[in-house]
């Protein structure tokens, strides 16, 4: 047999074995898509229940998130819309779409999110009486390696924090990557967003003194992560503030949203 049969021979069969190895996973992946889209469905339900302070362990996340109505509002006016379907509107790819997003100047971008989508999903919580009693807004913005995903929580006041929790970030485990840790998110709860009109809310370097001025407003930074800290706090400040759901908060205290 001559080397060129040899050579050929080799070819064909590392040839064939890619095309085998191709069709498994392309078809391993159109098989795992639905269950991994249930997924990422349910991750996001359990960490908005969190961040809301409603989440039950061991009980149906779905049966929990029943509980919560998914609306969508226009950042560009406040107000509801149906101009988008809830179910099927992916936020993240909007804002990458000069279509469905509109470029921040380089002041009013705190948050370093660059394009602001059109429109953002919010969800409502009632309480007993049948009022709005949790707000929970989808929030982001770039910390020291990357962009934090997340939500914060307001009680039914629009004004009071009920809790914060981020679902994806880069940030440093022990530094910046407190973000998760459980007795830094229970500082927030409690805490005030606004003062006279105005975003006062903010997270500083180093600790609160419940007896300094304005504490109420203040929460603690992360030791070591300066600059997680100061991008959590722009994160907040610019999704709370004019440029996020400010407009749509206040429609939602006067009853015009």
């Amino acid at each position: 047999m001559s080397s060129n049969d040899s050579i050929s021979k080799t070819l064909i069969v590392a040839f064939s074995l890619c095309i085998v190895c191709s069709v498994i996973v392309s078809t391993a992946a159109v098989v795992l898509k639905p269950a991994q889209e249930a997924n990422q469905s349910l991750d996001r339900k359990r960490n908005i229940l969190s961040a809301a302070g409603m989440l039950e362990e061991g009980s149906s996340v779905e049966e929990q998130f029943a509980k919560i109505e998914t609306r969508v509002v226009d950042l560009r006016t406040g107000q509801f819309t149906d101009a988008v379907d809830p179910a099927s509107y992916d936020q993240r790819a909007a804002s990458k779409d000069p279509s469905m997003s509109d470029k921040l100047s380089t002041d009013e971008d705190i948050a370093k999110v660059f394009r602001r989508e059109h429109y953002a999903l919010v969800y409502l919580a009632e309480d007993a009486q049948g009022d709005i009693g949790k707000i929970i807004l989808p929030i982001r913005g770039y910390g020291l390696w990357g962009t934090l995903y997340g939500f914060i929580a307001l009680q039914g006041d629009a004004n009071t924090v009920a809790g914060i929790g981020f679902y994806e970030h880069k940030e440093t485990p022990g530094l910046g990557g407190e973000v998760d840790n459980p007795r830094w998110k229970s500082l927030w709860d409690g805490k005030q967003v606004y003062k006279d009109g105005d975003i006062e809310l903010t997270v500083i370097k180093g600790t609160v003194d419940p007896a300094m001025k304005n504490s109420e407003y203040k929460v603690d930074g992360m030791a070591g992560a300066t600059l997680t800290t100061r991008g959590v706090s722009n994160l907040v400040q610019f999704w709370l503030g004019e440029s996020g759901f400010e407009p749509f908060l206040n429609n939602l205290k006067s009853g015009e949203a």
